[in-house]
């Protein structure tokens, strides 16, 4: 390696490997890996309980479904080994995706001395894996943005665009996505990108699937529903009274006896803590809603995040996947208080 490049330590040459160049839409294939997983999971025990927990297998033999996650992770590995193309890559994460969902579902067999499929803390372990997963796709998003990728990593991802596309071709939205991730990277390397794509043949774009459609106006709706300022109070008033009232209720059974009809105790105890946080950052962004907006909605956010990162582990433990609900209503109010946040803030640097 040169002397004058970036990379190059005197001394210590000899040590520095190149880092892989980074996926643009490496979040995209991450995140189509965790909604797979997710929606696997939640259908194989949706199944189950409706079937009665069938087993498949007989004369002594269990057929465990890890088994089938396993082949299938194999699977969605393989493909984007032997395909090109960013087809390929979102076919292996979502097949890979099938087969985490299997495997980790039976979570509860494998950490257990009685490989007890229905050991309770097991739903919050499976919550734990996912929610790590999206907190990494999250990360990844944050560095692999076109702003934050490097000009040789763009063009690389350009021409990985191209290649791919030489055998059916590149639509139109393809070629102008290639030429503007180019652009900056100097005037040869756009030149000969350009001259490449002309090499490649015009494809017409697929019709839209009736699922994209559908996905398209939950999108518009949901963004619809986060702008919505009627909206923001129901949401106020549920983020101050619903800790509270959790906090109550987990105090007046322990007045009243109940709790110690309670097997998981180190879990109450967690849905406590989490409720008595969220209710202390709840009750100081109310009070501070007349002076300051935006610090009351960063308040508000931060409960939220505390309980999906830190309460719903524990609730998942106590409620097993009846805590699911809970989830997705975090999620949507975590939608309104964040968009509400955003246009606070670009309302303040105006």
């Amino acid at each position: 390696m040169p002397p004058e490049s970036p990379r190059y330590r005197p001394g210590i040459g000899w040590l520095v490997r190149r880092l892989p160049t980074r996926a643009i839409q490496a979040a995209s294939y991450l995140q189509a890996f965790v909604l797979s997983g997710v929606v696997t999971v939640l259908a194989v025990r949706a199944y189950l309980k409706a079937a009665d927990y069938p087993q498949l297998g007989g004369g002594g033999l269990h057929i465990a479904h890890v088994l089938w996650g396993g082949l299938l992770l194999a699977v969605g590995l393989g493909i984007p080994l032997v395909f090109l193309g960013g087809g390929a890559r979102s076919g292996g994460a979502v097949i890979g995706g099938i087969g985490f969902g299997l495997f980790i579902d039976e979570v509860g067999k494998f950490v257990t001395t009685g490989t007890d499929y229905f050991y309770a803390p097991a739903a919050a372990i499976i919550y734990v894996a996912f929610a790590l997963l999206v907190l990494l796709t999250q990360a990844v998003r944050g560095r692999t943005g076109r702003s934050r990728l490097t000009p040789a990593e763009r063009t690389a991802n350009a021409l990985d665009v191209v290649l791919s596309g030489l055998p059916g071709g590149l639509t139109d939205r393809r070629r102008i996505a290639v030429l503007r991730l180019v652009q900056g990277t100097g005037p040869a390397t756009e030149t000969a990108v350009a001259q490449l794509l002309d090499a490649v043949p015009r494809r017409e774009p697929p019709p839209v699937r009736f699922w994209q459609r559908a996905a398209d106006r939950a999108r518009r709706l949901a963004v619809w529903a986060a702008g919505r300022r009627w909206l923001i109070w129901p949401v106020v008033v549920y983020l101050v009274v619903e800790p509270v009232l959790t906090v109550l209720a987990v105090f007046l059974d322990g007045v009243t006896g109940h709790l110690g009809e309670e097997r998981e105790w180190g879990a109450i105890l967690g849905v406590s803590a989490s409720a008595l946080i969220t209710a202390v950052l709840g009750l100081w962004a109310a009070w501070l809603l007349r002076r300051d907006r935006a610090e009351a909605f960063r308040l508000f956010k931060l409960a939220l995040l505390v309980d999906l990162l830190f309460g719903q582990v524990f609730n998942f433990t106590v409620n097993q996947f009846g805590a699911v609900s809970a989830v997705a209503l975090d999620l949507a109010l975590l939608g309104v208080v964040t968009a509400e946040h955003r246009r606070l803030r670009r309302a303040a640097d105006r």
